[in-house]
């Protein structure tokens, strides 16, 4: 029932910043852990960020450790990825995802993700 819409996705050039939202709607939001996935052309959709229910703890890709913070505004129902100091090898449709349960050997598999949103462009150039 939960339903996911990205938005904030654009080009930017190396070394800028871009703010990604993503919001929810359907379901009791606190329920859900909420990651953010990528993915490139050619290539499997990775992990990038999750944060739990209530935002006491969030877990990062080593590629975007430093870089990248998440966030949620439960009252708002919504959640966000801060993108900085961005790489061309950041360029992706980036995708948030709801998880009932992670864990620290599953909060990065697809697997445990059960809603996801369609999706937003990002592209870096060079």
């Amino acid at each position: 029932q939960a339903q996911l819409v990205e938005s904030g996705g654009g080009l930017v050039q190396a070394g800028g910043s871009l703010s990604l939202s993503c919001a929810a709607s359907g379901r009791t939001f606190i329920t859900y852990n909420m990651g953010w996935f990528r993915q490139a052309p050619g290539k499997e959709r990775e992990f990038v960020a999750v944060i739990t229910r209530t935002g006491g703890s969030t877990y990062y890709a080593d590629s975007v450790k430093g870089r990248f913070t998440i966030s949620r505004d439960n009252a708002k129902n919504t959640v966000y990825l801060q993108m900085n100091s961005l790489k061309p090898e950041d360029t992706a449709v980036y995708y948030c995802a709801t998880a009932p349960s992670i864990s620290g050997s599953t909060y990065y598999t697809r697997r445990v993700y059960t809603v996801w949103g369609q999706g937003t462009q990002v592209t870096v150039s060079s």
